[in-house]
Parts: C-alpha cells; sequence; structure tokens
C-alpha cells in the first residue's frame, strides 16, 4: 500500500482560533422531530466542548442521537434550544446564505458510504469542494490531484470509484474533505465499511489531521476497533451525553491496541 503523506496543516484565509480554545461549544442543545402527529426528541440537553487540535468520537447505540447531534454542530439542522458554537459562530445568527457559505468554508463531511459521484474521475470528486467554493476548474484538479499524493492514491486521479476499493473510495472521500482544508471535519462512521488494516490506515490519515492545533475532528462511530485513536471518547444515551473517557485506549481490546 502506497505511504500516505502529512496532509497539509494550513487553515482558511483569515481563520483565527476560538477565543476559549474550542472548536466546539454546546449547552443544553435540544433536537426534538415530529413523527405521526407525535414528537420525538432527538436530543436531551447536550452540553459538549471539543478543542482545538482534538479528535473526539460519539459513541453509543442506534438512534441515541449522534448523527443529529453532528448535524446540528455541522449546521445541517437547527437545534430547538441551547447554544452551539462553532469556532465561536452561532449558526442560528446567521442568514441561509452565510450559513452555506460558512459551512462550505469551515466544515468537510466523510461519510460512511463515501458519497462519491460515480461518473466523476477520483480527482474530479476531491475537487468539488473547490469548485463550489468558486475556484477555477483547472486549479481545482490541480489541487485535487496533489490530495490524491498525500493520501497514497497519485495514480488513481483518472479512475471512477467503481474501479476502486473500498478503502480506496475513503481515501478519496477524506481527501475530498480536507481540500479546501476546513477547520472543522466531521465523519459518520467511516470505518464501518472496512476491513480492520484499511480501518487503522483511513484512522491513522484522520488522525494526522487532528494533529493540527487549529483544527478538531468529531467522529460518530460504533467500531470499537478504533478508540484508541481519539484523544476523548463522548458515550451518548438517550439523547444524552452520559460519560466521557479520557483515555480511550482502555476502551479496546489487546489485539486492538498492538495496531
Amino acid at each position: 500500500m502506497p505511504a500516505l503523506m502529512p496532509i497539509e496543516q494550513s487553515h482558511n484565509p483569515g481563520s483565527h482560533s476560538s477565543a476559549r480554545g474550542l472548536a466546539i461549544h454546546c449547552k443544553n442543545v435540544t433536537k426534538s422531530f415530529s413523527a405521526g402527529g407525535t414528537s420525538i426528541k432527538a436530543l436531551r440537553g447536550i452540553d459538549l466542548d471539543v478543542k482545538l487540535g482534538e479528535l473526539a468520537m460519539l459513541v453509543g447505540p442506534s438512534g441515541c442521537g449522534k448523527t443529529t447531534l453532528i448535524s446540528v454542530v455541522a449546521g445541517i439542522l437547527d437545534r430547538d434550544e441551547g447554544e452551539c458554537l462553532v469556532f465561536d459562530q452561532d449558526f442560528s445568527k446567521m442568514s441561509g446564505r452565510q450559513k452555506t457559505r460558512f459551512r462550505g468554508q469551515t466544515v468537510g463531511f466523510v461519510f460512511q458510504q463515501f458519497n462519491l459521484l460515480p461518473a466523476l474521475t477520483a480527482a474530479q470528486n476531491i475537487a468539488v469542494p473547490l469548485l463550489i467554493n468558486g475556484v477555477s476548474h483547472s486549479a481545482a484538479v490541480k489541487v485535487a490531484k496533489e490530495m490524491l499524493d498525500r493520501v497514497g492514491l497519485g495514480d488513481r486521479s483518472e479512475s471512477l470509484p467503481r474501479q476502486l476499493s473500498g478503502g480506496q473510495q475513503q481515501r478519496v472521500a477524506i481527501a475530498r474533505a480536507m481540500v479546501h482544508k476546513p477547520r472543522l471535519i466531521v465523519c459518520d462512521e467511516p470505518t464501518s465499511a472496512l476491513d480492520h488494516e484499511t480501518g487503522h490506515v483511513v484512522m491513522r490519515l484522520l488522525k494526522n489531521v487532528a494533529l493540527d492545533h487549529d483544527r478538531a475532528l468529531v467522529i460518530v462511530t460504533h467500531d470499537a476497533r478504533i478508540f484508541g485513536f481519539a484523544d476523548r471518547v463522548f458515550k451518548m444515551d438517550d439523547g444524552r451525553i452520559v460519560d466521557v473517557i479520557a483515555n480511550p485506549s482502555s476502551l479496546m481490546s489487546p489485539a486492538d491496541q498492538q495496531h
């Protein structure tokens, strides 16, 4: 497997550290959904602080609110009550256009099913966030190919997603999430569709991103094999954070700790 190159750790023009040293600050956040005339409480007073330079994991049973929480943090869903700041900015005080622009410049997404566009090559998929942010096509593709080199796939720039393995597709997805140099990376089950070795390759790549003191990663996962990559693990249940593990490697099996 080609070696992974360090991800460039520069930031969006004009970016600045949070005044409190936090990438994310949530206080008493609630979120409900209506279904068949019934209100379902997905988040029940969430308190969450994620530090700059931290890789935080959200774990817990299906339906406990993990994906809802990261959707609120990333500005995809509006919260009902409480406070939620991302790099000291509040999505609820932004217009729709401001929210889209801030999210497009500041947040990168990595999904379980990769979400690559099947008709585009690996380089073209990676270039999409740059094109959305107004970068010219030629410049965007050039940067995309450089990102492919950094994730060890420099020779697959013209490959379509169907021509790549699951692990390769996930590395393309990570490169796409990183190409516009966002300060917050949000990942939803990034390793659950991957084998053990490939999952660890992906996590080493993400961990490298988290070493930047002015960035943060939040990962939703059920995959106990990767808990040791986190700086802290936040356990959720029934819409609440019920525990914070400051020594995540203690949650891993001895075999996983050796990888």
